[in-house]
C-alpha cells in the first residue's frame, strides 16, 4: 500500500543517531522507507559514528553497521541526493509522510523558502504542497532569529517541527534512551507502532 511507504531524509546536522534508528523502527514496523542522505550527512556519519558511506555505491549495511543484518533491507529504497527523477520528487508518488531527521538549519531555511536544490528539498516540497505529515528534526543550539524564523515559516506551511529535545520524565539510563524517546515522537507523528519509551501516566501518590 502507498500510504504505508515513508521517507526519510538525512541532512548534514549533529544527530544521525535519531535518523538510523528512525530508519531501524520504520522498517521494523513494517514500513517500506525512501531514503535520501546529503553529502554532508556522511560526513556527520563519519564523525559520529566512525562509519564511510559512499553516496555513489550505497550499502545499508555501510550506513546501519550490524544493525542491518537484522532488518527486512528490501524495504528500504535508497534515492540518490541528486536524483531527481526519484519517485518522491513527485506529488503523483503517493507516500504516508516524511521526516527530515537529522534536519540541518540549512535545510530548513530551503524548505521555509521553497527551495529544491537537492531531493531532499524536493521531497519536502512535495510534502508540504499535496498537505502530507512533514515532520522536521532540528538539532541546533541556539537559535538564533534567522533559524526562528525559518521554523515558524516552515511551520506555518505545515511542517510538524519537532526538535530533537528529549523528555526526562522515562528516567533515561543512556544515551539510546534519550535517542528512542525523540524517535519514539517522530513515529508518533507518523503513525509507526512502537514501544520506544513509557507514556506519561498520572503518577500514584504515595502511600503512607
Amino acid at each position: 500500500m502507498a500510504l504505508q511507504d515513508l521517507v526519510i531524509g538525512m541532512s548534514g546536522a549533529s544527530g544521525s543517531p535519531y535518523g538510523l534508528r528512525l530508519l531501524e523502527m520504520m522498517l521494523r514496523a513494517g514500513r517500506t522507507v525512501h531514503l535520501t542522505i546529503s553529502p554532508s550527512a556522511a560526513e556527520v556519519l563519519f564523525r559520529e559514528h566512525g562509519r564511510t558511506l559512499n553516496l555513489d555505491r550505497f550499502s545499508p549495511h555501510d550506513l546501519l553497521g550490524e544493525v542491518a543484518d537484522s532488518l527486512p533491507l528490501e524495504r528500504l529504497k535508497y534515492h540518490h541526493f541528486r536524483d531527481f527523477s526519484a519517485g518522491i520528487a513527485s506529488g503523483s508518488f503517493l507516500t504516508g509522510g516524511m521526516a527530515l531527521c537529522p534536519c540541518s538549519m540549512g535545510t530548513v531555511a530551503a524548505v521555509a523558502h521553497g527551495m529544491s536544490e537537492n531531493l531532499i528539498q524536493r521531497a519536502a516540497d512535495v510534502h508540504l504542497k499535496e498537505r502530507r505529515k512533514l515532520v522536521l528534526v532540528p538539532r541546533e543550539t541556539p537559535l538564533g532569529l534567522i533559524q526562528l524564523r525559518n521554523l515558524t515559516a516552515c511551520a506555518e506551511a505545515g511542517a510538524v517541527v519537532l526538535p530533537a529535545m528529549p523528555g526526562f520524565y522515562t528516567r533515561p539510563k543512556s544515551i539510546q534512551d534519550l535517542v528512542d524517546f525523540v524517535v519514539g515522537r517522530v513515529c508518533d507523528q507518523l503513525g509507526v507502532e512502537h514501544a520506544l519509551f513509557s507514556r506519561w501516566s498520572h503518577p500514584e501518590p504515595p502511600t503512607d
